[in-house]
């Protein structure tokens, strides 16, 4: 399995939970809640807005600046999804995991990341939050979305 089938893995999965976020009303989405960012439509926003930010970083881009706080509706996060998938499937297709991206630590030290390394750790990091849901809608009695990578496609 290639990286981005990963990421093609996780956005289904995304899309799928954005089907399960419908039959919840709004204030459900926004309610706060224990760990991740305090929310279910911040999780989801979170993720795709670190997405984002890692890609163009990757680029030499300028990262736009989206407010999480000003995010009210699952239709802003979905646009907002589709928006980034777009962008990072560019990417993606002439991706070089090789290639360095330099950051600067808040301590002041400077570290070489490969671009392969922060492409393992943006699908990571989405499966880490996607988690974090699961627990919340077993919270709310509900049944989370699979994301049994194994699986999950014998399950209904």
């Amino acid at each position: 399995m290639t990286l981005i089938d990963l990421f093609m893995y996780n956005w289904q999965v995304r899309e799928d939970w954005f089907r399960w976020c419908e039959q919840l009303p709004p204030e459900e989405l926004t309610k706060h809640r224990n760990g991740g960012m305090n929310s279910i439509l911040h999780n989801l926003f979170h993720v795709i807005s670190c997405e984002e930010l890692w890609v163009c970083l990757m680029q030499n881009k300028p990262v736009p600046a989206r407010q999480m706080r000003e995010v009210k509706t699952l239709v802003e996060v979905k646009t907002y999804s589709e928006e980034i998938k777009a962008k990072t499937k560019v990417f993606m297709s002439s991706f070089e995991p090789g290639r360095t991206l330099e950051r600067t630590r808040r301590n002041g030290e400077t570290i070489s990341l490969s671009h392969g390394k922060v492409v393992r750790h943006i699908i990571t990091h989405e499966v880490h939050h996607i988690g974090q849901i699961s627990v919340w809608a077993r919270d709310m009695g509900l049944k989370p979305v699979s994301t049994d990578l194994v699986f999950r496609e014998y399950e209904s």
